[in-house]
């Protein structure tokens, strides 16, 4: 199959990327990379990050993908604990790391493209240190490697760390059943078909767009490699390179439908066959408005890094049944527990269980096998999320259990507030958690980022909650910000707003 990559004005043949990635493998042998051994990386979406994934699943090396936005501890401990040999990173981002890169770890320069300069707003790039290796060079000078490829342990992410350290979950060998079955759920529910257009949207370091580009690596006639989500960018890209199928989270689709409708209708976008999302809670009505939009080709996933895909769920099933994100995939089951371990049954709230059955291969937790088991009730495993199965078997999420706050002894749950105040029309973003109140224990406070040029009040925001919600889940108290703290995978950095909030004059 004739592949091609884009990535600004580049246009790079797929046996080049390929042959470039054989070349890094030679290069990390060299550098001792052994089958098992684990390869960190810290970079922006670019085709180099392509070359060193492929070259990573070349030599058995698991890749131990750095958030970018992490700060220098959070990235330090990552790397420290991964023990990882070689570090790759942007010349850009390495200042924020060089002082914690343990002795020992290699480190390999990516040069910062022009393009992701101007992304960014990159004024400049400091000097490349004496001695270190730069990518294209480095690379170049090796002859591709032609040993067969083990079978490929993936990527060894690190989860959140929101209630502590950050762990690494590293997948164990597996049999190749396991592999087989893992490589057929991604092009499964992803609805990758061979000859596919498609583009990298979200940022290689998560788990969901790292095995989506895996799969069009695998399928795709073109990959667009986007240096960051931009709403209209996207549209853009779709009439013009044809996109036949999309991966995106749900903050992607409220910027889509955040811009005017007269921008989203100059677009064509009748190539596109299917997109799916997840990675965190999408509200009801931004769903629906994208069907409308879009059409029924909307999937949706639940799943982890630990436990990879566990539900998928079609247009057609959302509609019957609004805010599931679908029923146990072929191999997989789900159980709700309460905090006995009692199965509860439907339409009762209780913590999500899931086993993967042969999706996935087998995991751990790096360096914590005790946290590995803690988290496992009859071979079944939590993330900490909350949710119910209505009686045909589709799941509902309602929040995460750490998420969830307690107030006046009442459960509240954010996700659901959020999926209310995002509607509203001066409203930008948005995120709901507790904080300590002396009279209800958690008091609920609503961070809201306004619409430029927007006028907004938080007696506004409480009147059009009222409307809703019950009086109880009205947040309290309205906090107003500039810009909401996300990664690039649309994720809240909660506790970085608990910690800003606290500062807050009362």
């Amino acid at each position: 199959m004739n592949q091609t990559i884009l990535f600004g004005s580049h246009v790079i043949d797929g046996q080049a990327l390929r042959a470039r990635a054989a070349r890094a493998a030679s290069g990390f042998a060299e550098l001792g990379v052994r089958p098992g051994d684990r390869i960190a990386v810290m970079m922006r979406n670019e085709p180099s990050y392509l070359e060193v994934i492929l070259a990573a699943d070349r030599l058995g090396a698991p890749l131990v993908a750095i958030n970018w936005h992490f700060r220098a501890d959070e990235a330090g401990h990552v790397l420290q604990d991964s023990g990882a040999r070689v570090l790759v990173v942007h010349a850009d981002l390495l200042p924020q790391i060089a002082p914690l890169v343990p002795e020992g770890v290699s480190v390999i320069l990516v040069p910062t493209p022009p393009e992701m300069m101007e992304t960014y707003g990159i004024a400049s790039v400091p000097p490349r240190p004496e001695g270190m290796p730069e990518w294209p060079a480095w690379r170049d000078a090796r002859e591709p490697w032609a040993a067969p490829a083990p079978p490929s342990l993936g990527m060894m992410l690190y989860t959140s760390g929101t209630t502590g350290r950050a762990k690494g979950v590293r997948r164990l060998p597996g049999t190749p059943e396991q592999h087989d079955a893992a490589r057929r759920i991604r092009s499964l529910v992803g609805g990758a078909r061979p000859g596919m257009r498609t583009a990298v949207v979200g940022p290689l370091y998560h788990a969901g767009p790292a095995s989506n580009a895996r799969v069009a690596l695998a399928e795709a006639e073109l990959i667009l490699v986007m240096p960051r989500f931009d709403a209209e960018e996207l549209l853009q890209a779709i009439e013009r390179h044809r996109l036949t199928h999309l991966s995106l989270v749900p903050i992607m689709l409220v910027r889509l439908l955040k811009l005017p409708e007269a921008t989203r209708a100059r677009y064509d976008l009748s190539s596109l066959q299917g997109a799916t999302h997840g990675g965190s809670a999408c509200a009801p009505d931004v769903k629906r408005r994208m069907i409308e939009w879009w059409g029924p080709i909307l999937s949706e996933t639940y799943g982890s890094t630990e436990a990879s895909l566990i539900t998928g769920a079609s247009s057609d099933e959302w509609l019957r049944f609004p805010g599931t994100v679908g029923r146990a995939l072929p191999g997989t089951s789900i159980r709700i527990l309460d905090e006995e371990g009692n199965i509860l049954p439907p339409g009762q709230v209780g913590e999500i269980y899931v086993n993967s059955g042969p999706n996935a291969l087998p995991f751990t937790y790096h360096n914590m096998p005790e946290e590995r088991a803690r988290i496992e009730r009859d071979g079944h495993i939590t993330n900490g999320d909350m949710g119910y199965l209505n009686e045909e078997g589709y799941l509902f999420v309602t929040d995460r259990k750490r998420d969830m706050v307690i107030s006046g002894g009442v459960n509240i749950y954010p996700a659901e507030i959020e999926a209310v105040l995002i509607t509203h029309p001066a409203v930008m973003d948005c995120a709901v958690f507790g904080m300590p109140d002396p009279e209800y224990g958690e008091a609920l406070v609503a961070a809201a980022q306004p619409r430029p040029g927007a006028s907004l009040s938080a007696e506004d925001l409480r009147a059009f909650l009222r409307e809703r919600l019950a009086g109880y889940k009205v947040p309290r108290r309205i906090w107003f910000l500039d810009e909401m703290p996300r990664d690039s995978m649309g994720k809240v950095f909660k506790r970085r707003l608990r910690e800003a909030y606290a500062g807050v004059p009362a």
